[in-house]
């Protein structure tokens, strides 16, 4: 059997609507993609500040619809908002079964999420903040620390983020780059 890494993002253009994006690797490191892919949502919930999953999870939800299972998913952002495991998005993408283990990757930090591992990449002294559903925070970290790339954001990451923000919004159906 083989094991299935993806790693996702959406973007929010300001004329509306969502188009998110996906990754995927056979090996953790992400040195190799496998497939890429997006979808475009016409409408999106709007942003509520410790409510983000609403916004994300239909986004991914379509996506991820005729993708074959994953066994790990990414998302960017965080898992769990804090150390007694109040929802973020990455339990609800993992709590609507979209991938067995999923991890989540945040930019910056969120004042409440006090659990979070700290990860820093290359020379940066800026640190990614992981958290985990489905796998041991330690293996989190340690997979995203060992992902490919020399920058803090590992590469995987950066393609998808451009995938998401690149495309143009379509007629609302899935697409295959």
């Amino acid at each position: 059997m083989t094991i299935r890494f993806g790693a996702t993002d959406v973007h929010y253009p300001p004329s509306g609507g969502g188009h998110a994006a996906l990754v995927t690797s056979r090996e953790a490191e992400f040195t190799s993609i496998a497939e890429e892919r997006t979808a475009w949502l016409d409408e999106v919930a709007d942003y509520v500040p410790g409510r983000f999953y609403e916004r994300e999870l239909p986004a991914l939800e379509a996506l991820l619809a005729d993708a074959r299972s994953l066994d790990v998913l990414i998302v960017d952002g965080y898992v769990d908002l804090d150390p007694t495991g109040r929802p973020g998005l990455g339990w609800h993408v993992w709590d609507a079964g979209l991938a067995p283990a999923v991890i989540g990757v945040a930019k910056t930090r969120f004042r409440a999420a006090t659990h979070a591992e700290p990860v820093l990449r290359g020379i940066s002294t800026n640190p990614l903040y992981v958290t985990a559903a489905g796998m041991s925070l330690a293996d989190a970290a340690h997979m995203v620390s060992d992902m490919a790339g020399s920058a803090r954001l590992p590469d995987a990451l950066r393609l998808v983020d451009r995938l998401a923000r690149a495309a143009p919004p379509g007629s609302g159906h899935e697409q295959m780059i």
